[in-house]
């Protein structure tokens, strides 16, 4: 595996939720730059050293609701 993917989310309570897609990682922050370094922990702790994906891609998901 050369990349791995995170679906990130924003948290209701706020801050940021990253699921990844084909492996089983979930981690959470209160902003973006905690989230990057949690992100890379848990990849990190998830695969030994010869599996690890080279590229973690974050795609950011944003719900936006607006009046009628």
């Amino acid at each position: 595996m050369t990349e791995i993917l995170f679906i990130v989310d924003e948290a209701p309570e706020g801050g940021f939720v990253a699921r990844s897609v084909g492996a089983s990682i979930v981690t959470e922050a209160d902003d973006m730059a905690q989230l990057r370094e949690s992100v890379r922990d848990a990849v990190r702790c998830h695969f030994d050293e010869a599996d690890r994906p080279q590229v973690i891609r974050l795609h950011l998901v944003r719900d936006e609701v607006i009046a009628a």
